[in-house]
């Protein structure tokens, strides 16, 4: 059977779409993690460690990528499939398919958007891919009669057709991790829109949000999303915003992934102690993070850590008054994250904003423990009633008189990320209070 599959690899030259179709159509079962047949696609990889340069048939899929839809369509599964092997990080890693994958999701009429970014989020896994992605940079041309306003050359294939007619200008090369932001939230118009003339793009781009999250775990993602720039490339002296406060608005999207991405990302942002202040300030309020200077309206992330968490119980006048507007007088039909991971992400997410004074203080006086405390009644997981409860120990226990800033908080909580609650307290024995 091996040897009958490793005939068709030739095929995946041929000049014939048609049999190129053929040929991967039998390969592409294979690629699944539990095929006895795998193997076939790691023969011949050379280089030691991570540093692989890819064989033919890897070669062969991600030139299939450009191809015809049924032929990409296939291409494209194989290689999110494929994916998951660190043998593969470095030759899907590679610039120059970086630039094609990247320019092919921004692109409103790209067809198989989603599915590029299923394998972008897979590559960006890693810390290498990642680096790549930040400093990644890709060519656009600017032509207003287009949906979003510019048309990235570089994503040119069979399933991302040019523009007829082809647009004028001057391709100009740009960063190419804010335009992923801007089509990620584009996305969730083409989520939400029934009608499909009106939509703006052919993808949802959900699997962004998980690129994102890969992505914010380092502190140079960090710094992007959390460093003031104009909110469109196009336009490089418009008002600086944080690119993290386009993201927040999807902690209650429908969709788990986009919901869960962008949970992750906050959560990782808020391991840079400098950017809390930024992260909870009312948009009113202009505010930099240290060390920079730049300034940009504030994030005002609360509602959107709080309403996943929130329920339809209805609280006192007074505590009412304390949360933000958006929790205030919530309807009978109120419900929960679902998702009990998430629900985790967020009071995580809490928990280390009580790394500082300013963010204890900010969190009190802003109705969290009004809502936790009636999260924690609902609450069925024991690991996440654990959390609260160490949540509310810090917010209900007594402050050292002085300085509410605590000082010059350090760059980087160091707490391991995938236990956040054990480090910032160990008390055990806290519970919530009754009112």
């Amino acid at each position: 059977m091996e040897a009958q599959l490793r005939e068709l690899i030739p095929f995946l030259r041929d000049r014939n779409p048609q049999v190129r179709q053929i040929a991967l159509s039998n390969l592409l079962p294979q690629t699944a993690k539990d095929s006895s047949h795998r193997s076939i696609f790691f023969t011949g990889l050379q280089g030691g460690g991570l540093q692989k340069k890819e064989n033919d048939i890897i070669r062969d899929l991600k030139l299939l990528c450009r191809d015809q839809l049924s032929v990409a369509h296939d291409a494209f599964r194989a290689l999110v499939n494929l994916s998951d092997s660190p043998m593969l990080v470095a030759p899907l890693s590679e610039p120059a398919f970086l630039v094609f994958i990247v320019s092919y999701i921004i692109n409103p009429q790209a067809i198989l958007a989603d599915l590029a970014s299923m394998l972008l989020s897979n590559l960006t896994a890693s810390s290498a891919a990642c680096a790549t992605v930040l400093s990644l940079n890709v060519d656009i041309i600017s032509e207003s009669t287009f949906p979003n306003a510019f048309y990235p050359p570089q994503s040119r294939c069979a399933t991302s057709v040019a523009p007829t007619p082809y647009p004028a200008g001057t391709a100009r090369t740009v960063l190419a991790l804010p335009l992923l932001v801007d089509a990620f939230v584009q996305g969730a118009d083409t989520d939400e829109s029934g009608d499909a003339s009106t939509r703006i793009r052919k993808g949802n781009l959900h699997f962004l949000a998980s690129v994102f999250a890969n992505l914010s775990t380092s502190p140079a993602g960090r710094n992007f999303f959390l460093g003031p720039r104009a909110p469109n490339v196009l336009e490089p002296d418009g008002a600086p915003e944080y690119p993290l406060a386009k993201l927040i608005p999807f902690t209650e999207h429908k969709d788990t992934i986009r919901r869960g991405g962008v949970a992750s990302t906050i959560k990782n942002c808020v391991f840079h102690a400098p950017g809390h202040q930024a992260i909870l300030s009312p948009d009113s309020i202009n505010v930099s993070v240290p060390p920079s200077s730049s300034v940009a309206p504030g994030i005002d992330a609360l509602p959107y850590l709080l309403l996943p968490l929130a329920g339809p119980e209805e609280l006192d006048l007074e505590d009412q008054e304390k949360l933000p507007d958006a929790l205030q007088f919530l309807p009978p039909t109120k419900t929960r994250e679902p998702d009990a991971a998430i629900r985790l992400i967020h009071v995580e997410t809490l928990l280390l904003l009580c790394h500082t004074r300013w963010g204890r203080d900010y969190l009190r006086d802003h109705g969290v423990y009004e809502i936790v405390r009636a999260a924690h009644e609902n609450e069925t997981v024991d690991k996440i009633s654990e959390h609260i409860e160490r949540l509310v120990s810090l917010l209900k226990s007594d402050e050292p008189d002085i300085d509410p800033s605590d000082g010059d908080p350090p760059v980087e909580i160091q707490t391991h990320k995938t236990d956040v609650g054990a480090s910032l307290s160990d008390d055990e024995d806290s519970r919530i209070d009754e009112v």
